[in-house]
Protein backbone atom coordinates (compact mmCIF):
# COMPACT_ATOMS: atom_id res chain seq x y z
CA UNK A 1 0.00 0.00 0.00
CA UNK A 2 1.09 3.08 -0.45
CA UNK A 3 -0.11 6.59 0.87
CA UNK A 4 -0.20 10.00 -0.93
CA UNK A 5 1.00 12.94 1.10
CA UNK A 6 -0.16 15.93 -1.52
CA UNK A 7 -3.03 16.68 -3.32
CA UNK A 8 -2.97 17.53 -7.39
CA UNK A 9 -5.92 16.55 -9.79
CA UNK A 10 -3.88 15.95 -12.20
CA UNK A 11 -1.36 13.42 -10.83
CA UNK A 12 -3.41 10.21 -11.91
CA UNK A 13 -3.31 5.98 -12.23
CA UNK A 14 -2.89 5.07 -15.16
CA UNK A 15 -1.76 1.88 -17.62
CA UNK A 16 -1.06 2.27 -21.53
CA UNK A 17 -4.90 3.28 -21.86
CA UNK A 18 -8.19 1.83 -23.23
CA UNK A 19 -8.15 0.93 -26.92
CA UNK A 20 -11.04 -0.47 -28.92
CA UNK A 21 -13.46 1.58 -27.71
CA UNK A 22 -13.34 4.56 -30.22
CA UNK A 23 -16.57 3.57 -31.37
CA UNK A 24 -18.67 4.01 -28.46
CA UNK A 25 -17.37 7.35 -27.67
CA UNK A 26 -14.78 6.16 -25.11
CA UNK A 27 -11.64 8.36 -25.83
CA UNK A 28 -7.82 5.63 -25.44
CA UNK A 29 -6.93 7.37 -22.18
CA UNK A 30 -3.92 5.96 -21.35
CA UNK A 31 -0.03 7.50 -20.09
CA UNK A 32 0.57 10.62 -22.13
CA UNK A 33 4.16 9.40 -22.34
CA UNK A 34 4.09 5.58 -22.38
CA UNK A 35 7.29 4.78 -22.88
CA UNK A 36 8.33 6.19 -19.75
CA UNK A 37 5.61 4.18 -18.04
CA UNK A 38 6.28 0.75 -19.83
CA UNK A 39 10.16 1.49 -18.53
CA UNK A 40 9.52 2.20 -14.86
CA UNK A 41 7.19 -1.14 -15.29
CA UNK A 42 10.32 -2.94 -16.72
CA UNK A 43 13.02 -1.76 -13.61
CA UNK A 44 10.15 -3.15 -11.15
CA UNK A 45 9.67 -6.56 -13.03
CA UNK A 46 6.14 -5.50 -14.56
CA UNK A 47 4.73 -6.03 -17.65
CA UNK A 48 4.59 -3.29 -19.50
CA UNK A 49 0.76 -2.51 -19.05
CA UNK A 50 0.41 -2.44 -15.50
CA UNK A 51 -0.74 0.79 -14.00
CA UNK A 52 1.51 3.42 -12.31
CA UNK A 53 0.88 7.15 -11.20
CA UNK A 54 1.27 9.82 -13.85
CA UNK A 55 2.65 13.12 -11.73
CA UNK A 56 2.20 16.79 -13.39
CA UNK A 57 1.84 18.81 -10.56
CA UNK A 58 4.67 19.36 -8.17
CA UNK A 59 6.09 18.65 -5.27
CA UNK A 60 4.52 14.75 -5.37
CA UNK A 61 5.08 12.96 -2.40
CA UNK A 62 4.28 9.91 -0.44
CA UNK A 63 4.22 7.23 1.85
CA UNK A 64 5.22 3.73 1.60
CA UNK A 65 3.13 1.48 3.93
CA UNK A 66 5.22 -1.94 3.31
CA UNK A 67 8.27 -2.74 1.40
CA UNK A 68 8.03 -1.84 -1.85
CA UNK A 69 10.01 -2.14 -5.02
CA UNK A 70 9.53 1.30 -7.11
CA UNK A 71 10.72 3.36 -10.10
CA UNK A 72 10.28 6.39 -11.22
CA UNK A 73 10.78 7.46 -15.04
CA UNK A 74 9.81 10.56 -17.40
CA UNK A 75 11.42 14.23 -16.88
CA UNK A 76 14.62 15.11 -15.01
CA UNK A 77 13.49 15.36 -11.62
CA UNK A 78 15.32 14.86 -8.39
CA UNK A 79 13.82 12.54 -5.94
CA UNK A 80 14.29 12.05 -1.89
CA UNK A 81 13.37 8.93 -0.37
CA UNK A 82 13.50 10.47 3.22
CA UNK A 83 16.92 11.77 3.20
CA UNK A 84 18.43 10.08 0.16
CA UNK A 85 18.79 11.75 -2.99
CA UNK A 86 18.03 9.94 -6.08
CA UNK A 87 18.56 10.02 -10.23
CA UNK A 88 15.51 10.02 -12.47
CA UNK A 89 15.48 7.03 -14.87
CA UNK A 90 15.74 4.90 -11.45
CA UNK A 91 14.38 2.11 -9.31
CA UNK A 92 15.14 0.84 -5.91
CA UNK A 93 13.84 -0.87 -2.84
CA UNK A 94 11.55 1.43 -0.19
CA UNK A 95 10.78 0.65 3.43
CA UNK A 96 7.55 0.87 5.08
CA UNK A 97 7.36 4.43 6.79
CA UNK A 98 10.14 6.06 4.47
CA UNK A 99 8.90 8.85 2.24
CA UNK A 100 9.36 10.08 -1.59
CA UNK A 101 9.31 13.66 -2.70
CA UNK A 102 9.09 14.04 -6.64
CA UNK A 103 10.61 17.76 -6.95
CA UNK A 104 9.75 19.78 -9.94
CA UNK A 105 11.22 18.76 -13.01
CA UNK A 106 14.72 20.45 -14.44
CA UNK A 107 13.60 19.50 -17.50
CA UNK A 108 10.62 17.94 -18.94
CA UNK A 109 6.50 17.92 -17.62
CA UNK A 110 5.51 14.52 -16.20
CA UNK A 111 7.34 11.67 -13.85
CA UNK A 112 5.98 8.24 -13.81
CA UNK A 113 6.03 6.23 -10.86
CA UNK A 114 5.90 1.86 -11.41
CA UNK A 115 5.43 -0.29 -7.86
CA UNK A 116 6.37 -4.36 -7.93
CA UNK A 117 2.81 -5.83 -8.96
CA UNK A 118 1.21 -2.64 -10.44
CA UNK A 119 -1.52 -0.65 -8.54
CA UNK A 120 -4.01 -3.08 -8.30
CA UNK A 121 -7.35 -1.09 -8.94
CA UNK A 122 -10.28 -2.35 -10.60
CA UNK A 123 -10.20 -2.59 -14.35
CA UNK A 124 -12.72 -0.67 -16.67
CA UNK A 125 -13.26 -1.88 -20.21
CA UNK A 126 -9.80 -3.63 -20.49
CA UNK A 127 -7.92 -0.66 -18.75
CA UNK A 128 -7.07 0.56 -15.17
CA UNK A 129 -6.04 3.81 -16.66
CA UNK A 130 -8.07 7.22 -15.28
CA UNK A 131 -10.67 8.69 -17.75
CA UNK A 132 -10.82 12.35 -16.08
CA UNK A 133 -13.73 12.93 -18.87
CA UNK A 134 -15.81 10.25 -18.20
CA UNK A 135 -15.05 10.39 -14.27
CA UNK A 136 -14.40 6.67 -14.70
CA UNK A 137 -11.26 4.08 -14.18
CA UNK A 138 -8.20 4.86 -12.15
CA UNK A 139 -8.70 5.66 -8.46
CA UNK A 140 -12.54 6.65 -8.33
CA UNK A 141 -12.25 8.41 -12.02
CA UNK A 142 -10.28 11.37 -10.46
CA UNK A 143 -7.11 12.64 -10.04
CA UNK A 144 -5.07 11.59 -6.42
CA UNK A 145 -5.75 13.57 -2.97
CA UNK A 146 -4.24 13.67 0.11
CA UNK A 147 -4.62 10.71 1.89
CA UNK A 148 -5.62 8.59 -0.58
CA UNK A 149 -4.45 5.08 -0.17
CA UNK A 150 -4.02 2.65 -3.54
CA UNK A 151 -3.00 -0.62 -2.83
CA UNK A 152 0.03 -2.72 -5.12
CA UNK A 153 -0.24 -6.12 -6.01
CA UNK A 154 1.68 -8.71 -4.30
CA UNK A 155 4.93 -9.88 -5.94
CA UNK A 156 6.63 -12.50 -4.16
CA UNK A 157 10.16 -12.21 -4.98
CA UNK A 158 9.98 -8.42 -6.37
CA UNK A 159 13.54 -7.78 -8.33
CA UNK A 160 16.16 -5.12 -7.70
CA UNK A 161 18.44 -4.61 -4.71
CA UNK A 162 18.04 -1.80 -2.26
CA UNK A 163 21.21 -0.22 -4.33
CA UNK A 164 18.56 0.04 -7.30
CA UNK A 165 19.46 -0.04 -10.64
CA UNK A 166 18.36 2.92 -13.55
CA UNK A 167 18.62 3.03 -16.96
CA UNK A 168 18.44 5.69 -19.99
CA UNK A 169 16.89 5.25 -23.29
CA UNK A 170 18.93 6.94 -26.38
CA UNK A 171 16.62 9.65 -27.07
CA UNK A 172 16.21 11.00 -23.63
CA UNK A 173 19.79 12.77 -23.53
CA UNK A 174 19.44 14.66 -26.66
CA UNK A 175 15.77 15.39 -26.36
CA UNK A 176 16.41 17.07 -22.53
CA UNK A 177 19.30 19.17 -24.63
CA UNK A 178 16.78 20.33 -26.74
CA UNK A 179 14.36 21.36 -23.58
CA UNK A 180 17.30 23.13 -22.00
CA UNK A 181 17.03 25.01 -25.68
CA UNK A 182 13.91 25.75 -25.46
CA UNK A 183 12.27 23.92 -28.69
CA UNK A 184 11.96 20.27 -29.55
CA UNK A 185 11.50 18.50 -32.26
CA UNK A 186 8.64 16.26 -33.37
CA UNK A 187 7.90 14.38 -36.56
CA UNK A 188 4.55 14.58 -38.24
CA UNK A 189 2.75 12.49 -41.57
CA UNK A 190 0.56 14.79 -43.27
CA UNK A 191 -3.50 14.08 -42.94
CA UNK A 192 -5.69 14.05 -44.89
CA UNK A 193 -6.46 17.52 -45.67
CA UNK A 194 -2.75 18.94 -45.69
CA UNK A 195 -3.00 19.80 -49.74
CA UNK A 196 -6.10 22.18 -48.80
CA UNK A 197 -3.71 24.13 -46.81
CA UNK A 198 -2.25 27.12 -48.56
CA UNK A 199 1.38 26.61 -49.63
CA UNK A 200 2.14 29.10 -47.35
CA UNK A 201 0.79 27.54 -44.29
CA UNK A 202 2.45 23.83 -45.24
CA UNK A 203 6.15 25.82 -45.85
CA UNK A 204 5.23 27.49 -42.25
CA UNK A 205 4.14 24.34 -40.21
CA UNK A 206 8.14 22.64 -40.92
CA UNK A 207 10.18 26.32 -41.21
CA UNK A 208 8.31 28.12 -38.04
CA UNK A 209 8.22 27.02 -34.16
CA UNK A 210 4.67 26.66 -32.59
CA UNK A 211 4.79 27.35 -28.64
CA UNK A 212 2.94 25.71 -26.23
CA UNK A 213 0.32 27.75 -24.85
CA UNK A 214 -1.73 27.17 -21.30
CA UNK A 215 -3.88 25.76 -22.57
CA UNK A 216 -2.52 22.67 -22.87
CA UNK A 217 -3.66 19.07 -20.79
CA UNK A 218 -3.93 15.63 -21.09
CA UNK A 219 -7.25 16.29 -23.98
CA UNK A 220 -4.61 18.26 -26.30
CA UNK A 221 -2.25 20.98 -26.72
CA UNK A 222 -3.05 24.76 -27.94
CA UNK A 223 -0.13 25.45 -29.88
CA UNK A 224 0.81 29.51 -30.60
CA UNK A 225 2.79 30.66 -34.47
CA UNK A 226 2.29 31.37 -37.76
CA UNK A 227 -1.43 31.13 -38.61
CA UNK A 228 -1.78 27.79 -41.03
CA UNK A 229 -4.73 28.99 -43.59
CA UNK A 230 -6.66 27.38 -45.76
CA UNK A 231 -6.61 27.19 -49.54
CA UNK A 232 -10.62 28.01 -49.45
CA UNK A 233 -13.24 27.95 -46.94
CA UNK A 234 -13.82 23.90 -46.06
CA UNK A 235 -16.50 22.46 -44.06
CA UNK A 236 -16.35 19.15 -42.53
CA UNK A 237 -18.73 17.27 -40.82
CA UNK A 238 -17.55 15.70 -37.36
CA UNK A 239 -15.26 12.79 -37.95
CA UNK A 240 -13.22 10.48 -36.07
CA UNK A 241 -9.83 11.61 -34.62
CA UNK A 242 -6.93 9.74 -32.86
CA UNK A 243 -4.31 11.01 -30.19
CA UNK A 244 -1.60 13.10 -32.22
CA UNK A 245 -4.52 14.35 -35.01
CA UNK A 246 -3.03 18.10 -35.44
CA UNK A 247 -6.32 20.37 -36.31
CA UNK A 248 -6.31 23.73 -37.00
CA UNK A 249 -9.63 25.79 -36.34
CA UNK A 250 -10.63 29.05 -37.86
CA UNK A 251 -8.24 30.96 -36.08
CA UNK A 252 -4.93 29.26 -37.53
CA UNK A 253 -3.52 28.21 -34.11
CA UNK A 254 -3.06 24.31 -34.42
CA UNK A 255 -4.43 21.87 -31.72
CA UNK A 256 -2.66 18.54 -30.84
CA UNK A 257 -5.03 15.94 -29.60
CA UNK A 258 -3.03 13.65 -26.99
CA UNK A 259 -3.79 10.88 -24.41
CA UNK A 260 -7.58 11.79 -23.48
CA UNK A 261 -8.16 13.37 -27.54
CA UNK A 262 -11.76 13.42 -28.29
CA UNK A 263 -13.37 10.70 -30.44
CA UNK A 264 -14.53 12.85 -33.32
CA UNK A 265 -14.04 16.22 -34.51
CA UNK A 266 -14.49 18.52 -37.73
CA UNK A 267 -12.08 20.92 -38.07
CA UNK A 268 -9.33 20.04 -40.98
CA UNK A 269 -6.40 18.12 -39.86
CA UNK A 270 -2.40 19.10 -41.39
CA UNK A 271 -0.89 16.82 -39.73
CA UNK A 272 -0.71 14.00 -37.27
CA UNK A 273 1.93 13.33 -35.38
CA UNK A 274 3.50 9.83 -35.18
CA UNK A 275 3.31 7.19 -32.27
CA UNK A 276 7.07 7.11 -31.68
CA UNK A 277 7.18 10.71 -30.97
CA UNK A 278 3.76 11.06 -29.02
CA UNK A 279 5.92 10.92 -25.66
CA UNK A 280 8.04 13.87 -26.86
CA UNK A 281 4.96 16.33 -26.72
CA UNK A 282 4.04 14.63 -23.33
CA UNK A 283 7.58 16.01 -22.18
CA UNK A 284 7.09 19.33 -23.36
CA UNK A 285 6.03 21.79 -20.31
CA UNK A 286 3.78 25.59 -21.41
CA UNK A 287 6.29 27.24 -23.10
CA UNK A 288 8.63 25.23 -24.90
CA UNK A 289 8.44 25.19 -28.30
CA UNK A 290 7.58 22.60 -31.18
CA UNK A 291 9.27 22.44 -34.70
CA UNK A 292 7.23 19.94 -37.23
CA UNK A 293 8.98 18.22 -39.26
CA UNK A 294 6.65 16.05 -42.27
CA UNK A 295 7.98 12.09 -42.58
CA UNK A 296 5.61 9.39 -44.42
CA UNK A 297 4.10 6.49 -43.89
CA UNK A 298 7.01 3.98 -44.17
CA UNK A 299 9.31 6.17 -41.95
CA UNK A 300 6.37 6.75 -39.03
CA UNK A 301 5.99 3.01 -39.01
CA UNK A 302 9.86 2.22 -38.82
CA UNK A 303 10.25 4.56 -36.26
CA UNK A 304 7.69 3.02 -34.04
CA UNK A 305 9.32 -0.75 -35.04
CA UNK A 306 12.91 1.14 -33.83
CA UNK A 307 11.40 2.14 -30.17
CA UNK A 308 9.68 -0.86 -29.74
CA UNK A 309 13.25 -2.78 -30.32
CA UNK A 310 14.82 -0.15 -27.92
CA UNK A 311 12.72 -0.99 -25.56
CA UNK A 312 12.61 -4.52 -25.54
CA UNK A 313 16.79 -4.47 -25.50
CA UNK A 314 16.21 -2.66 -22.67
CA UNK A 315 14.12 -4.52 -20.95
CA UNK A 316 16.37 -7.98 -21.86
CA UNK A 317 18.86 -5.88 -20.55
CA UNK A 318 17.32 -5.23 -16.83
CA UNK A 319 16.71 -8.82 -16.69
CA UNK A 320 19.77 -9.93 -17.06
CA UNK A 321 20.98 -7.30 -14.48
CA UNK A 322 18.76 -7.93 -12.19
CA UNK A 323 19.43 -11.97 -12.10
CA UNK A 324 23.10 -10.90 -11.42
CA UNK A 325 22.18 -8.96 -8.41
Amino acid sequence: MIEVLSTGTPNIVEDLGRPGHLGIGVGHSGAMDAMALSLANALVGNHDGEAGIEISLFPFRLRFQSDTVFACTGSDSRLLLDDSVLAPWWGRRARAGQVLVIERPRRGARAYLAFSGGIDVAPVLGSRSTDLKGGFGGWEGRGLRRGDVLPVGNVANPVLQASGLGLIPNDIPPFWQQLSQGCIAVRAVPAAEYEDFSDEARTAFTTTEYKVTPDANRQGYRLAGEALTLNRPLELLSHGIVPGTIQVPPSGQPIVQLAEANTCGGYPKIATVIEADLWRLAQAPVGCSVRFTTVDQDQAIAASKAQAEERASLRSNIALMTRRS
